[in-house]
């Protein structure tokens, strides 16, 4: 097996030419010379860029953030939990105690009566007017009965004969019309056959048709010399125009503007592809300067600060928070579970002292009545049950 491509099949290099060869050298080092400056200030400035935004502006930011949240937003939730709420529960209490309990005792004691005694009456009103409705409706079809039972009568015996006439009637009033109407129209026909339609026909046969081809002739020949002397003309001012226009803008087109664009569109390759190769070239020196200057400030600033913290900060602080902070903070939770526990005491007290006012103002609530079940409306229970033996059935009942 050949593991090499044939030259058939490898892909072709484009030849470049002296003219690229030469080009390329000088526009090269004269680009990296003009770029290396320009990407160490580049990635000076991002270096920059990123340790301010990671050491001042990140710091401000969240400064700025908590500022903000104690000034505009803590205010109005601690007014809104401390205040409103609060507030609005005691407006909710009294709306119930002053509106929802009167307006529930006023349906329960006296509208539901009220209405339960307007229902008993229109429902007797309703059946009253129900048995007159059901008299007038039976009045009126035995009426109506009789009416159609007369009218019937009349169609059958007067209304059918009369009709059959004026039927049979019309029918030979049509039949002569029509006789009438066939005569008139064969004539008429005859007439305009004999007296237009021929002399129209040999008049468009022996005088017209002739007449007409004369003229599609004289047409088709004027039309032809036309024609010819607008295609000379055309051929004249075509062969003019190339001339003097075409040849010269071709000639320039192929012998100056070609070559002249091909030397330009060289340039700007080789122009482009030396800034990509002294940009990259540019980064892997700013990369190896600035990883020089970071090692430098770590040796002088970072590794003191480091062993300043591990050896010295690390051990006051670890002391600190072992005899200062964790006893403070332990007393600070067993001061707020103090605190919370009062708390609920109290407002436990609070929620008692309210029931006793509620049950002292309106008594204890009213339990509510259970609603039988539909079985139990209809069986009855176990000291009235059915038996053969009792009078209990509709059979053995005295």
């Amino acid at each position: 097996m050949d593991l090499e491509k044939s030259p058939a099949e490898r892909p072709a290099v484009p030849a470049e030419g002296c003219l690229t060869v030469a080009i390329r050298l000088p526009v090269r080092i004269v680009v990296l010379v003009l770029v290396v400056p320009v990407r160490m200030l580049w990635d000076a400035l991002v270096v920059g860029g990123r340790f301010l935004r990671d050491t001042v502006l990140r710091p401000v930011g969240r400064v700025l953030q908590w500022v903000a949240w104690a000034v505009f937003v803590w205010p109005w939730v601690t007014l809104w939990r401390y205040a409103v709420v609060p507030v609005g529960k005691a407006l909710a209490w009294l709306g119930y105690v002053s509106l929802v309990v009167p307006a529930v005792w006023m349906y329960e004691t006296v509208l539901t009566p009220v209405g339960h005694a307007i229902a008993w009456v229109a429902r007797g009103v309703g059946a009253g007017f129900a048995w007159v409705l059901r008299g007038l409706g039976a009045g009126f079809a035995w009426v109506l009965r009789g009416i159609g039972a007369v009218l019937a009568w009349v169609y059958a015996r007067v209304l059918t004969p009369v009709g059959r006439a004026v039927a049979w009637l019309l029918r030979g009033l049509g039949i002569g019309f029509g006789a009438v109407a066939l005569g008139v129209y064969r004539v008429v026909a005859w007439l305009v056959r004999h007296l237009i339609v021929v002399p129209a026909l040999w008049l468009y046969e022996w005088i017209l048709a002739p007449v007409g081809r004369a003229i599609a002739w004289a047409a088709r020949g004027l039309g032809w010399l036309v024609r010819m002397i607008f295609t000379g003309i055309g051929a004249a001012l075509y062969w003019t125009l190339r001339v003097l226009l075409v040849l010269p803008a071709l000639a320039l087109w192929r012998w100056v503007l070609v070559p002249v664009g091909r030397v330009l569109a060289v340039v700007a390759r080789e122009v482009g592809d030396a800034l990509g190769h002294a940009w990259r070239v540019a980064g892997h020196l700013s990369l190896a300067v600035g990883r020089f200057l970071g090692r430098l400030f770590r040796w002088i600033f970072v590794e003191p600060v480091r062993w300043v913290y591990r050896s010295v900060l690390t051990p006051v602080g670890h002391l600190v928070r072992d005899t200062v902070l964790r006893p403070a903070a332990e007393a600070a939770r067993g001061v707020g579970r103090v605190t919370r526990q009062a708390l609920a005491a109290a407002r436990e007290s609070a929620r008692q002292t309210r029931a006793d006012i509620r049950r002292m103002l309106f008594g204890t609530p009213r339990e509510p009545e259970r609603v039988p079940l539909a079985k139990d409306r209809r069986e009855p229970g176990a000291a009235g049950t059915r038996t053969l033996g009792s009078s209990t059935t509709a059979l053995t009942k005295d």
